[in-house]
This record gives C-alpha cells, structure tokens and sequence, in this order.
C-alpha cells in the first residue's frame, strides 16, 4: 500500500512543529513538500524554524519552499506574544544545514502534485494564503488534491476576536477560498483543539525519551505552555494546566479519524463585519439548508491523544 502523499502548507509554530513531527513517524505519510506560510511570524522566521527542525532531525531531502509573505487583501498579523520573537522561542534547534528550493511556491505546489498519478492531501497549519493562491492559479489541481485537511476556525467562538480563530483572521479571504473549493476539506477548529492538550506529565514523557528530539521538544513545549496557559475553565477546581495542540489534530485526523467525533456540515467564512470578521460560520443545525462542505471535528479522547503524540515523538 503506498504511503500518503502530503504537502504541509505551515508556519512554524511550536504546534507546527508537533504536526510535522507526527506525519514524519507515520508509516502512513509521505511529506513530499513543506512550503511555509506567514502567520505565527514572519515567512523569514517560519522558514527559517521549518530548515532548522529538518536540519536538526538530520532529514534534508523534503523540499522547503518559502511561500507567499502577507495575507492575500490585508497586512499581516503575527503572535510574537505566543510563539517569541523567533516564532520557535524556548529551544535552540542549531544551524540549518540545507536551503530552501528557489521557487515560486505556487508552481512548487502545482508542479508537485501534478506529476504524480496519486492525489495529494495538503496540511494547512497556518493561513491559507498559499493553498488559496494554487487554487486560484490552477483550478484544474483540484482533481489532483485527495482532501485539504486544516487547523482552523471554530463553530463556536474564537481566540483572536469572540468570533474569530487566529489562523483564520490573518487571512480570511483566503480561507474563503478554500471554503468554496470544492475540495474535501476536514477542519480541525477551536472546537476540538482546545481539547487536545498536553499535560505537564505528557510534556515530561516527552522530556524522558531516549531520542534526540525528545528533551527538545519538551523545552520548545514548556516555553508554548507558559506563553498561553489561560484556565479557560477557571471555575473547575479539576482543571489541569496543559498546552493546547492546535495543528497536530490536523494530522491525527487524518491518519485516526475514529478517535475524533465529527459532523459534515455547511461552513463558509466572513470576510467583511465589523466585529465578525474571520469568522468561520458554521452551521451546526442546519438552518441554511445548504450543500455540507466540511467536515468538522468536535471532540476527541485526550488521554490517547497524548500517548499518540508521546508514541510518534519516539520513533523518531
């Protein structure tokens, strides 16, 4: 059986990272391609995070392309306050022992997954600029795209505005985009990611693996803990601080989609109210009656999400 064919579309991004890592221990996946977004920082500083994990994990055969620089209508909005001023802030990852590819990342894209007779599933973890833009250039790619899976968006709620994702609010026009693709689209949001949280006990299994990446990871993990630890449930005296893993259930979806509970559903994506835009509208009852495009995860088992994570973590 042939593996999965990926191109990951990121911005790097301490759960970045974490998604990568995961799609690297499969047996399942193929990452045939990493083009770089600007979303958690700059496309300088998340190219430069993707070269120096690749390069620290001694893999230079995964074409890097550095994507698209700002949002497809608006200038660009980064986290500095969550990921550091380097996008990766917590861990040195050493020095970057390859180069990006000098290509137009577009065409990178579309050249990619056209010449092979097998689709291709692209992982978005960051705004959807890039994955827009092939769209837009190259609407024949679609027959050739197997499912675009992303971190995104949310039916209920938001983390940048009330309304709004992160991901999402960079670049709303974009995700607009891929909303009205065609393409099958799997949508890890808010709504499910919230819940797929690392423990301070998991981040030390992590610390206790005997492998290179391990006490690393755990380090580039602590320092992503407590740049956005909140107690989003502050009236539970259960609570347990944990650090939220956004992207990786982009990947785990994927390759577990048993373990998740998700709905298909009609979804699309505001991109012009004074207080909702980035929005991603999700219609969760139904109401408009309208041809269901996406399928959206709500839940997940956490205790096997952290042991998948510490498991995959170790293969490598």
């Amino acid at each position: 059986m042939s593996k999965r064919r990926i191109i990951f579309d990121c911005d790097p991004g301490h759960d970045d990272v974490v998604a990568i890592l995961l799609a690297l221990a499969s047996e399942e996946m193929e990452i045939v391609g990493i083009v770089t977004s600007a979303g958690n920082q700059t496309i300088e500083k998340t190219t430069t995070n993707t070269l120096k994990l690749l390069s620290y994990l001694n893999i230079t055969s995964i074409p890097v392309v550095k994507g698209l620089g700002k949002p497809l209508c608006q200038p660009l909005v980064c986290s500095p306050e969550v990921h550091g001023e380097t996008g990766l802030d917590g861990a040195d990852l050493g020095e970057i022992k390859f180069k990006p590819l000098e290509k137009n990342p577009i065409e990178f894209m579309y050249q990619t997954i056209m010449c092979s007779e097998e689709k291709t599933t692209l992982i978005v973890t960051g705004p959807m600029t890039n994955t827009a833009a092939l769209l837009i250039a190259h609407p024949d790619v679609k027959e050739k795209i197997d499912c675009i899976s992303f971190m995104g968006g949310a039916c209920f709620g938001g983390n940048t505005t009330p309304l709004s994702e992160f991901n999402i609010y960079v670049d709303p026009e974009a995700a607009k985009i891929v909303f009205k693709s065609g393409v099958d689209l799997f949508m890890s949001g808010l709504d499910v990611t919230m819940k797929a949280r690392l423990l301070k006990k998991d981040i030390n299994a992590i610390r206790a693996l005997n492998n290179g990446i391990g006490p690393i990871l755990a380090d580039l993990l602590d320092f992503f803990n407590l740049s956005t630890t909140v107690n989003f449930l502050n009236d539970d005296p259960n609570y347990e601080e944990g650090v939220h893993m956004h992207d990786p259930c982009a990947v785990a979806l994927l390759l577990h989609p048993e373990k998740f509970v998700t709905r298909k559903l009609y979804g699309d994506v505001e991109t012009s109210g004074e207080y909702s835009r980035g929005c991603t509208v999700i219609d969760y009852d139904g109401i408009y009656g309208r041809e269901k495009n996406v399928t959206v995860a709500f839940d997940l088992d956490r205790e096997w999400f952290a042991q998948y994570v510490i498991d995959s973590v170790g293969k490598l």
